[in-house]
């Protein structure tokens, strides 16, 4: 491949989605089944063991913004690779820890390859590549991305099983070095192929200039996503526990919650084959209502509560390709990777805090009162959607 030629689209999407599993799986999604394997052999308490996504989440956010910039520069390649090397060391210091101190400790590696492993550097690497013409792309990745749970939960279940929940660590950071740090060297190119129309004089700036009617543009996206964040990690976190609060079995409540994976995944699907018909501001409508809808069903007791769930689901599958897809048809592919790095700060700092906002409404107020949180906030995301809709529409006629 010549140095000025794009590499293969499928494989590069086939990397990053493989990667995007491996990623997510190993750390959002570790702890919801070696949680209760640490604390029997720890001592420490649940909550305690928890917040070690968090603090992740934490990371994450405070790095992004950087890690934006250098992919703008410089392409995705060294960012990814950085990414599994870290999420390695985290995992190797989580396998062998003897000490609180030592656990805050590897998140915080672990934190800091989440901020430069997960959606918004895989979705910044594919503009730095690809451009305008990244839309299917993203999509793409996003259907793998999906299947983290799906696949991870039962092999991190496996491992535990045989290994324990510390061979399960060691385990995903040596699959970490073996395959996501080779594929990303040898599949990635070198360099960003947009950095050079960014249009910026100033070395370690490119394409961060905003106008004074694209900087309240940006401001509404970056609000829209945050919130949407917030009510995907605060429902993901309590959804088993809200279905319970709704007189369900705890069986009956973890059937209905698988629907969740699916739903966003066919919701992906779909967006899949008819997105390229229409602007990406109406996939985050879509993703803002469906949402809406669906938790109101649920505050509501709507008697299917599974359609409400799927309804939820679907809104929040397809939300993840409108974060991907929207920032870069409306700001372009030349400050695409800066801009995408700045929206990952808040929704790392919401993912990361919301959770425990939905649980103290759930302990004070019970599970009316959380839903009416979730409610109320996916309301007014509806509302920021069609601001930004508004406005998006003067500035693309301008």
């Amino acid at each position: 491949m010549s140095v000025d030629e794009k590499p293969n689209r499928r494989v590069v999407v086939s990397v990053l989605g493989v990667g995007q599993i491996l990623a997510w799986g190993s750390t959002f999604y570790l702890l919801a089944v070696l949680a209760p394997a640490i604390v029997r052999d720890t001592g420490w308490s649940y909550d305690w063991v928890i917040s070690g996504v968090s603090v992740g989440l934490l990371v994450a956010g405070l790095v992004s913004p950087r890690l934006g910039r250098v992919i703008g520069e410089q392409g995705g390649r060294s960012v990814l690779a950085l990414s599994a090397i870290l999420i390695a060391i985290g995992l190797a210091l989580l396998g062998a820890v003897q000490n609180f101190a030592w656990y805050f400790a590897a998140w915080l590696f672990i934190g800091a390859g989440m901020g430069a492993g997960l959606y918004d550097a895989a979705f910044s690497t594919l503009g730095s590549i690809y451009g305008k013409e990244s839309r299917s792309a993203i999509t793409s990745v996003t259907l793998f991305g999906g299947f983290a749970s799906t696949v991870c939960w039962p092999i991190s279940a496996f491992l535990a099983e045989h290994l324990g929940w510390r061979g399960a660590c060691f385990s995903y950071a040596a699959v970490h070095v073996g395959l996501a740090l080779p594929i990303y060297l040898l599949a990635l190119p070198r360099r960003s192929f947009i950095a050079s129309t960014s249009g910026s004089k100033k070395p370690g700036t490119p394409g961060v200039r905003l106008e004074r009617h694209e900087i309240w543009l940006f401001a509404l996206l970056a609000a829209v996503v945050t919130i949407a964040a917030a009510i995907l990690s605060m429902m993901g976190n309590l959804v088993l526990q809200l279905l319970q609060a709704r007189g369900m079995e705890l069986a009956a409540a973890v059937a209905i919650g698988t629907l969740i994976g699916p739903s966003a995944v066919g919701a992906r699907v779909v967006e899949s084959f008819a997105g390229h018909q229409y602007h990406p501001i109406w996939t985050m409508i879509a993703s803002a209502v469906l949402v809406a809808v669906g938790t109101l069903a649920f505050l509501f007791r709507f008697p299917y509560v599974a359609i409400a769930i799927m309804l939820y689901a679907a809104g929040n599958g397809i939300g993840s390709i409108a974060r991907g897809t929207l920032p870069l048809a409306l700001f372009g592919p030349a400050r695409y990777p800066v801009l995408m790095g700045r929206l990952g700060f808040p929704i790392m700092m919401a993912m990361a805090v919301s959770p425990f906002a939905g649980a103290i409404a759930f302990q004070s107020g019970g599970a009316d009162w959380t839903l009416g949180m979730l409610a109320a906030l996916a309301l007014v995301n509806v509302l920021l959607v069609a601001l930004l809709w508004r406005l998006s529409r003067r500035v693309r006629a301008t």
